[in-house]
C-alpha cells in the first residue's frame, strides 16, 4: 500500500514538472481589459514594443504597467529621454499615481536619460543603467522611447545596428520591459523591421481623426507563445488609467 502511495506522488510530481515546463509565467499589465486579450498579461522577462502616434497612450501605458509592479511591491525602473521628473510626477497624478511615494519606498527609479547616455551605456556594456537593475533587482523596465534614441544615427543601417544592440542588452537584464516607439508600421521604416522579429510582442495605439473628433484604438499585432485577440478595440483614457471597451470593433457592411 505504502509503494503504491509512493508511485502515485511520484506520477503526479512528475506531471508538475511536465505541465511546468510549457507553461510561462504571465506579468500583469494593470489594464485587465487588455490582459484578457493575451491570456493574463506580458509573458515574464519578455521584450515588448508598443508602437503609436503622438497622444495615442503610449507613456500611459507604460506607466500603468510599471504602476501595477509598484502596487504588488516590485522594483520598477522608468527611463525617459524627454519628459523631466516633476512634469512626468505631476501629469501622472491624474490619475492617482502617486510616483514620488514608491520613490521614496526605494521600489522606483526614474531616469531622465539623453539618448547620449544611452549610447554611452551601450559602449560600456550596461553602464549605470545596468548597476541599477542588478542593485535593485528591478523586475519591470520601461524605455520612453526608443524614436529618440534612434535620431542619434544618420545612417539607417547604425539606427539598426544600435537598436538591435539596446534589445540584445535589454533581454540579458531578465525583466520585463516595455520599449514605446513613436511611428506606424504601415510607414515600411527599416528601424521597426528590425525590432519586430527582436520584440517578443507588439502593442499598435491609434489615435484616428473621426469627423469631428479623435478615437483611440489598440490591437495586439503580434505576441509570441499566445493564443491572443486578432480584433481591434477601442479604449478610453480614464481617471484610473487606459480601459478598453467589452466588444472588438465590428467592420462595416460590405467590408
Amino acid at each position: 500500500m505504502m509503494k503504491k502511495r509512493a508511485r502515485l506522488k511520484i506520477k503526479k510530481t512528475r506531471k508538475k514538472k511536465e505541465k511546468s515546463k510549457y507553461e510561462c509565467l504571465r506579468i500583469p499589465t494593470g489594464i485587465t481589459s487588455f490582459d484578457r486579450l493575451v491570456e493574463g498579461g506580458f509573458e515574464k522577462n519578455s521584450t515588448n514594443l508598443i508602437i503609436g502616434g503622438p497622444g495615442s497612450g503610449k507613456t500611459i501605458f507604460a506607466t500603468q504597467f510599471i504602476v501595477e509592479g509598484l502596487k504588488k511591491g516590485e522594483s520598477c525602473l522608468y527611463i525617459t529621454f524627454e519628459e523631466s521628473k516633476e512634469s512626468f510626477y505631476h501629469n501622472m497624478k491624474r490619475f492617482s499615481w502617486q510616483l514620488e511615494d514608491y520613490e521614496k519606498k526605494g521600489i522606483f527609479t526614474f531616469l531622465n536619460y539623453t539618448p547620449g547616455k544611452v549610447k554611452s551605456m551601450l559602449e560600456e556594456g550596461g553602464g549605470i543603467i545596468e548597476s541599477i537593475i542588478i542593485k535593485n533587482k528591478v523586475s519591470r523596465l520601461v524605455i520612453d522611447s526608443m524614436t529618440s534614441f534612434t535620431l542619434l544615427f544618420e545612417d539607417e543601417l547604425q539606427k539598426r545596428e544600435a537598436s538591435l544592440d539596446l534589445f540584445n542588452m535589454i533581454k540579458k537584464w531578465n525583466c520585463t520591459s516595455l520599449i514605446t516607439f513613436e511611428g506606424m508600421p504601415e510607414g515600411e521604416q527599416k528601424v521597426y523591421k528590425a525590432l519586430e522579429f527582436e520584440s517578443d510582442s507588439i502593442i499598435l495605439m491609434q489615435f484616428i481623426r473621426k469627423i469631428i473628433s479623435r478615437e483611440r484604438y489598440i490591437e495586439v499585432l503580434k505576441m509570441r507563445g499566445t493564443n491572443h485577440s486578432k480584433e481591434l478595440y477601442k479604449f478610453y483614457v480614464t481617471k484610473k488609467g487606459i480601459e478598453l471597451s467589452k466588444e472588438p470593433v465590428k467592420p462595416k457592411k460590405g467590408i
